[in-house]
């Protein structure tokens, strides 16, 4: 962060509850640094809500958000606050990625990470299948998250259903084409999220957060027939089955009614959801989810808590 070669930058650390030394680094930080710093320290409230917290506090005309455990290259803000500048029709830019691997060593580096490395015009179609960039990748345009309305306060998927209201608004999207950014994994404490959880809090924000990515979608013109469509409605009914194992029926049911709205009315799929659900009515969601699991297993993981640090660059003052 402090290697930028951008001038004019500020940054807000936002502790989301840190149990670690990440006070003490942040208090160190904001009395030694030559740049202006502001720590805010509040109780764990989930990175939307810090990511949320941070945005308020900013002043800047582009907003960068960064995780505690990736890197920012030291051109990054130069080239992309240029590129924005060049390019006053695009509301976020973003490059390559890095992902670094530290369970082995050296650390594996896999680069560019997902779709970073390649130019895309808009978030969608191809936000529906993923969330195709890390969180250190984009530089946003404030007006644009003024735009969209604040960050959810979930724990999982917030980052992805943020962007896909981002998509809603059909900005373009600036890509710079030099290495900006590093993801880096396995440094003994796990990233803020990982989809595959079955803490029953994080299943409810995926359900709640792939219901507004879908109505993002269709804002964004993403007809029925896309195929990134075809795979979203795929990947939201085995999030039924997540929900149905962990004992939520009432987001097990609105998953389903989802996938079945996502689909097209001639999928054959439709017929399997209508079976699914019929078995699921008479038996149980987790009895349901039991049973398709018998020919389709789902995989699981975990996660643990992190602090967030936040940036965001000064053209203007607001």
């Amino acid at each position: 962060m402090l290697q930028q070669t951008y001038p004019s930058i500020e940054i807000v650390i936002v502790d989301d509850g840190s149990t670690d030394a990440t006070a003490d680094v942040a208090d160190t930080l904001s009395r030694e640094a030559i740049i202006p710093v502001k720590v805010i320290r509040q109780v764990n409230s989930g990175p939307g809500a810090a990511r949320q917290r941070g945005l308020d506090e900013a002043r800047g005309e582009f907003i960068q958000f960064l995780d505690s455990d990736d890197l920012l290259l030291p051109a990054k803000f130069s080239a992309q606050v240029a590129t924005l500048q060049r390019r006053p029709e695009c509301g976020i830019c973003y490059g390559p990625s890095a992902e670094e691997n530290h369970a082995s060593n050296p650390p594996g580096r896999d680069c560019p990470m997902r779709a970073t490395g390649e130019l895309i015009d808009h978030l969608f179609p191809r936000l529906l299948t993923e969330r195709w960039w890390t969180t250190s990748s984009p530089l946003y345009r404030r007006t644009l998250l003024d735009q969209i309305g604040p960050w959810q306060p979930w724990i999982n998927e917030e980052d992805w259903e943020y962007d896909a209201r981002c998509g809603a608004t059909r900005t373009r999207l600036a890509w710079v084409e030099d290495p900006c950014s590093v993801r880096r994994i396995n440094l003994g404490n796990d990233h803020l999220s990982q989809r595959g959880s079955v803490d029953p809090r994080k299943l409810s924000d995926r359900s709640m957060a792939r219901q507004s990515i879908y109505i993002s979608a269709r804002q964004a013109g993403i007809p029925l027939e896309a195929p990134e469509m075809r795979l979203f409605a795929r990947s939201t009914f085995l999030l039924c089955r997540q929900c149905g194992l962990a004992g939520l029926d009432k987001e097990s049911i609105t998953l389903l009614n989802l996938a079945r709205c996502a689909s097209t009315p001639t999928s054959f799929r439709l017929l399997y959801y209508f079976f699914y659900g019929l078995v699921a009515h008479w038996f149980g969601w987790r009895r349901g989810a039991k049973f398709a699991n018998i020919f389709s297993p789902l995989t699981h993981s975990t996660t643990s808590r992190a602090s967030l640090i936040w940036l965001s660059i000064i053209t203007s003052q607001r």
